[in-house]
């Protein structure tokens, strides 16, 4: 006869799995409503400037909608407090940026040409990535191509240009502090990142062909 308590490791188990899918999933709708909102905020931006960057800008914040609700269940997921706050960091610091201060003509081109290649950078790095998109550092398993046969975090370098264009664009004491705080966030995300999937053996391989993280021939 089977002991009153044999069922019960089953039990919590089940229930274990059904709290983590549920967190998941909410962490996944939580995700994509807030790139839903900045894919607005860039819309009403575009309705007043007209500019075809700002369009680009809407479509990037578009896919990532998408991803976040098509992306796989990661294999491992950090769970450390400091890997959570540079991906917060990261993503959310460069909010502060403001269109402030001076704005050279030169600046201003070169600005425009970085944001644009940062934006067309960023763009195919989330088609290539597709459902491996994560936030805080995961291993959805790896993803060789396009950029990322260039370098191991091709969108942390996108955000780098954008970031660095606009700083161009509108110089500022301000907004180079927020560029440096929130570059400074995304450089420690790519290396909690290759640290959390240096336990994937295929990395070690990955690592080897790829050198280069965030700029080729730099870091």
């Amino acid at each position: 006869m089977m002991q009153r308590g044999e069922r019960r490791p089953q039990a919590l188990t089940s229930g274990s799995t059904r709290t983590q899918q549920l967190m998941r999933v909410a962490a996944n709708l939580v995700g994509a409503a807030g790139a839903a909102y900045f894919a607005a905020v860039t819309l009403q931006a575009w309705f007043v400037t007209h500019r075809l960057l700002g369009a680009g800008f809407f479509v990037e914040q578009m896919v990532v909608v998408v991803v976040y609700l098509v992306r796989r269940p990661a294999r491992e997921v950090t769970r450390r407090p400091r890997d959570w706050i540079l991906a917060f960091g990261g993503t959310f610091v460069p909010v502060l940026l403001r269109p402030d201060g001076a704005h050279p003509p030169l600046g201003v081109n070169l600005g425009i040409a970085l944001q644009v290649l940062g934006l067309a950078i960023c763009l195919w790095s989330f088609l290539v990535l597709g459902r491996s998109f994560g936030f805080a550092a995961a291993d959805r398993g790896l993803v060789r191509a396009g950029p990322y046969a260039v370098v191991r975090h091709p969108i942390y370098g996108a955000y780098l240009l954008l970031q660095c264009g606009y700083v161009l664009q509108s110089v500022s004491l301000r907004n180079v502090i927020v560029f440096v705080v929130a570059s400074g966030f995304n450089v420690g995300r790519a290396l909690v990142e290759d640290e959390l999937l240096a336990k994937n053996p295929a990395h070690a391989s990955y690592r080897a062909k790829v050198r280069w993280r965030m700029i080729p021939g730099v870091f």
